[in-house]
This record gives C-alpha cells, structure tokens and sequence, in this order.
C-alpha cells in the first residue's frame, strides 16, 4: 500500500506541475520550472522510473512552440504497440494541425479506452535512436497530467516539453510507442533526451 501511496503523490505533484507551467506568463520560464521540478522528481522521488539522475534536455527553443487545430475524424479503434510486447487500446479521434519550422504538419490525436480515458499524443522524428529515445516521445498523456491547455478548438504543442515514456528508463515499465502515423519526417531538437 505504501508504494500506492507514493504512485499517488508522484502523479499529484506532475499534475501540480502542469497547472504551474499553463499559468506561467512566459512559455520559457515555465519549461525551466518544469526542468527543474521533473529533475529533483526524477532523481529522488521514489515512484521516478530513473531515481538517482536527472533528465537531460535540448535548450529552449521558442520557434518550437506552436498551437494546433484539432480536427474531429471518425474515432476508429485501434491497439498502439507498446514496449514488452504490450499493446494498449486506444481510439483516433482527431488529427492536430499545426505548422514547425514553417511547414504544415501534423499528428493523430488518441483516446486512451481503459478507465477513465485520456488525451495522448506520442511522437516519433529524425532524431529518435541518436540524441533521444528510440521509439519516440509524448507532448500530451492527460492521464499523466501532462497537458499544455489550450482553447477554442486549438492545443498547445510546445515541443520543449517533450518527454521520455517511463520504459525508455528501465524495462519495469510498459508504455505505449509512437506509432507510424505520428512519425515527423524532421529533427525535433527539443525537450527530454536519449538517458545517459
């Protein structure tokens, strides 16, 4: 029970942390809060999926800061490969429009189908398997907590605050991967990087 209780705690203060980086006035300033906060987390707390090292992370780059529009599609369900040999079922609901680096883009919004459901956004691109995680990161998994707000039909996507899934810190955790469809055919040099 006491490991719950800790699960609980972990998520109360990911979940506080977002709240704090969506009221920030400045993006920048927010996403050094979120460094600094994910970083004392990371390396003490001790649900953190890599206790005794902090994140490394790209240096803040304000023109990787967009918003999307979200575009309603026929939800479709689907099952998104995961690590271990997991699987996770999930439902498309939506495309995210947006433009990086001056191009347009865009990436498939999933409904998580367990209990409770939640947002999630995974993403692969060109710097996977060198400077970050192989098999992709996540901008959004509101289950988490992580969620950069938004409104008016519109998401904030700021690839700043990138994250590692849990599995890309030790084989204990099974999470789902960025699935082909989400796949940007650039370098996202932004956010959390490859462990060391």
């Amino acid at each position: 029970m006491h490991e719950l209780l800790e699960l609980l705690d972990w998520k109360r203060r990911i979940f506080a942390l977002y709240a704090e980086v969506r009221a920030a006035a400045d993006p920048a300033a927010g996403w050094r809060r979120w460094c600094e906060v994910r970083g004392e987390l990371y390396a003490t707390h001790p649900q953190s999926p890599r206790v005794g090292a902090a994140p490394r992370y790209f240096d803040y780059d304000a023109s990787l800061r967009t918003t999307a529009e979200v575009a309603p599609s026929e939800p479709t369900s689907l099952r998104i490969r995961g690590s271990a040999g997991s699987e996770i079922a999930f439902t498309r609901f939506a495309r995210a429009h947006f433009a990086l680096r001056g191009e347009a883009r865009e990436l498939e919004l999933y409904w998580l189908d367990g209990y409770g459901g939640g947002v999630f956004l995974p993403f692969g691109d060109a710097s996977n398997g060198g400077e970050t995680y192989g098999a992709g990161r996540y901008l959004l998994d509101t289950v988490k907590g992580a969620d950069l707000g938004g409104a008016d039909g519109r998401l904030v996507l700021d690839f700043n605050f990138a994250f590692n899934p849990s599995c890309a810190y030790s084989d204990r955790w099974a999470c789902p991967l960025a699935p082909p469809a989400n796949r940007l055919p650039l370098r996202v040099e932004a956010g959390e990087r490859t462990p060391s």
